[in-house]
């Protein structure tokens, strides 16, 4: 499990950014420290931000500007869009340097709308709420099945249908028939994965559960006038003391769940003041703006007490994944590494808050596959406002 967290920061890279037209931007038109100025939303970008998109994504220092662009215009796009077309909605994502959008719909006659909103229309066999429902009955049949015939499955938006990763496939294809799921909806991929929890009790720079586990801080948040921080649930459990990098008090988790979800809050005294600040690359201190949901395929960056900051994708969004602990639902997946003391940890792309690290597999020196607990779902759970600037 991941923690880690300094005083009054949290964890991840952020940039606000207007949001305008899907049109994609010309990387040659990004000049300067800034993205975009419009809007009365000022997008700074942070030198060692672009340097770690740089190593981690391929992507030159204009085409991280105009990736983190276009990212927050097809985030602010797609709900509009999903409302807009209903039940034929199929899914959206991002593909390229430049981060053009696509929309998926089940009605080919809807195209036109999605084209009106400047992102390219394709055609699949299933909406969206199809897929989620058949995730959805997975994850029961889990709840109720022993034994571990897959160990992650979620929806992709991108081939239209819900994936089933398992090292025994035909183990996993009884599991499928247990649901009652139709099989033409389900993939069933064989892997090696086993996700867990990257849990460390070693020390390092982080905050501290009851004096000995370590994990990272998430976001900084508030609930009425009370100051905090969101993190993983694995991190502990409700009453139990945190103490700060600097080893002196600093809080208590007020909830906590896991398994099921991987969330917690945790409040602070009064010598510790939350902020809409992050540790970001190299120490750089960047600001989040908000906590709007980034479509697939978009890129995203991880900061956590062992590992530092690091960059990648979201593979996908509505993943479960069977921990030794039990079932977890609703995790995203990305290409972002992470090791045992990054849990709790801040997902943020562009200006936008995404989630808190659960759990993976490999690790920064050989790569890997991460998860993180998307954070509006913690917000909602414990009525805790996100702290931004």
């Amino acid at each position: 499990m991941l923690r880690s967290h300094r005083p009054a920061l949290t964890a991840g890279c952020a940039i606000a950014i207007a949001a305008l037209s899907l049109t994609a931007i010309p990387a040659a038109a990004a000049p300067g420290p800034t993205a975009e100025t419009t809007a009365g939303v000022p997008a700074e970008v942070p030198a060692e931000m672009l340097d770690s998109m740089r190593r981690d994504l391929g992507l030159t220092a204009d085409e991280a500007r105009a990736r983190i662009t276009n990212e927050y215009r097809a985030g602010t796009a797609t709900p509009a869009l999903r409302q807009s077309l209903g039940t034929a909605f199929g899914g959206a994502w991002v593909t390229g340097k430049t981060a053009e959008l696509t929309v998926a719909t089940t009605d080919q006659g809807r195209h036109g709308v999605i084209t009106a909103a400047g992102a390219k229309a394709v055609t699949v066999s299933h909406s969206l709420d199809d897929l989620t429902a058949a995730k959805d009955a997975l994850d029961r049949t889990a709840e109720r099945r022993a034994g571990a015939a897959a160990s992650v499955w979620y929806v992709d938006v991108k081939t239209n249908s819900v994936v089933v990763q398992s090292t025994d496939p035909a183990r996993a294809s009884d599991f499928v028939a247990a649901s009652g799921v139709s099989p033409g909806v389900v993939r069933i991929v064989e892997s090696d994965e086993q996700p867990q929890p990257l849990d460390d009790v070693r020390g390092g720079e982080a905050y501290y559960i009851n004096g000995t586990a370590r994990c990272s801080i998430g976001f900084s948040v508030t609930k009425g006038s009370q100051g905090g921080f969101v993190t993983a649930g694995h991190c502990g459990e409700a009453g139990a003391t945190t103490t700060g990098v600097n080893r002196t008090a600093q809080g208590t988790f007020q909830a906590s769940r896991f398994p099921g979800n991987d969330y917690a809050w945790v409040s602070v005294n009064s010598d510790w003041k939350p902020t809409p600040a992050v540790l970001g690359p190299g120490g750089a201190i960047v600001t989040v703006a908000g906590s709007q949901q980034a479509p697939v395929g978009s890129s995203v960056c991880r900061s956590g007490s062992t590992t530092g900051w690091h960059c990648g994708t979201i593979e996908q969004l509505d993943t479960s994944v069977r921990y030794a602990e039990g079932l977890v639902s609703g995790l995203s997946r990305t290409t972002v590494c992470a090791e045992p003391g990054d849990s709790g940890g801040s997902y943020i792309s562009g200006s936008q808050a995404q989630g808190v690290t659960s759990g993976g597999s490999g690790d920064c020196t050989a790569g890997g596959t991460t998860y993180f607990q998307p954070v509006n779902p913690i917000l909602t759970a414990y009525g805790l406002a996100l702290t931004t600037g």
